[in-house]
């Protein structure tokens, strides 16, 4: 039980098996919507970054690894730099109406959000 994370136990107290794992709910693997079905919001954002600008995807439903492949086909498209961070996808500078064109030409629903 010393492999299992505290949290991934909701309600377990003890168990006297030793290799007991209990098994959340979240274990299994959020299937990503296809592009039509997805909705999101493109905005600008300067929170917390030193006053620099940046650009962010946010509303992705799916798999880490298609969200990254998507983070990446963004960056390349805009020439800039970026990551990829608790499901949303960060591009250095105001790129908002170039990221925008690029969604819908992939075929994704999106739009601006934000002021």
């Amino acid at each position: 039980m010393s492999s299992c994370n505290r949290k991934d136990r909701l309600g377990v107290v003890y168990s006297t098996n030793p290799s007991f794992c209990y098994a959340s709910p979240q274990d299994a693997a959020a299937a990503t919507l296809p592009p039509p079905q997805q909705n999101l919001r493109v905005q600008l954002d300067r929170r917390q970054r030193g006053g620099k600008q940046v650009t962010l995807v946010t509303g992705f439903v799916g798999r880490q690894g298609d969200l990254e492949q998507l983070g990446k086909i963004l960056k390349m498209g805009c020439g800039v730099g970026g990551a990829v961070k608790n499901g949303e996808i960060i591009i250095q500078g105001d790129h908002r109406d170039r990221v925008l064109s690029l969604l819908e030409k992939a075929g994704y629903k999106a739009k601006k959000a934000g002021g």
